[in-house]
């Protein structure tokens, strides 16, 4: 019985990350095809072996309770090519973090409906968290000023954000973090 709870939640969230990830990958009409998946990879390992120099040399923090922010489409998940798939080098920081002692917060523009299935397919690829936050219901603002709020919020819990990684600039721009790092978007067709 718990083998088959097991496969039909995994059908769940292998349903809702489809449907998440086709919306968010229509390529723009004109726009250059998107690299392989390798090249991707290669592109944000270079951009994630930036933030673990950084983590190395800003983590462990005394004095302060740190995190980090994770964005999640395109970021910690593969969503446009192996949608339900870790992104290695984002799992790597993301574990690098936690053992230096930092907290790691997902902030993603997915609704609160979808919140525990985005919980168990983060679960199952291996990230630990400490909260994830999602678009509410009848939140209608735009991605930076809700992950803007996020990170705010977090901040007011008594977390100093030491890094925030993501592949766009709404999920960076508005401050409360000590560093960003971008990820390729490649002219937004990763938003």
């Amino acid at each position: 019985m718990w083998r088959m709870r097991t496969l039909s939640l995994r059908i769940l969230v292998t349903t809702v990350a489809a449907a998440v990830a086709t919306g968010a990958a229509a390529t723009p009409a004109g726009a250059a095809a998107l690299p392989s998946r390798a090249t991707w990879l290669a592109d944000v390992q270079a951009v994630t072996d930036q933030a673990a120099a950084y983590l190395d040399t800003r983590l462990p923090a005394t004095g302060i309770k740190a995190a980090i922010v994770l964005d999640i489409d395109n970021t910690a998940l593969q969503s446009r090519y192996k949608p339900y798939d870790a992104t290695p080098s984002v799992l790597a920081l993301a574990r690098q973090a936690r053992a230096d002692g930092a907290s790691v917060f997902f902030i993603t523009a997915r609704p609160e409906i979808i919140e525990a299935a985005t919980e168990l397919n983060l679960s199952i690829v291996g990230y630990q968290w400490t909260d994830l936050y999602t678009r509410p219901t009848f939140d209608f603002s735009d991605n930076q000023t809700l992950k803007t709020k996020a990170r705010t919020d977090i901040e007011k819990r008594g977390y100093t954000i030491v890094a925030n990684v993501g592949n766009s600039a709404t999920d960076l721009g508005g401050g409360h973090a000590e560093r960003t790092f971008k990820l390729p978007d490649y002219d937004g067709q990763l938003d």
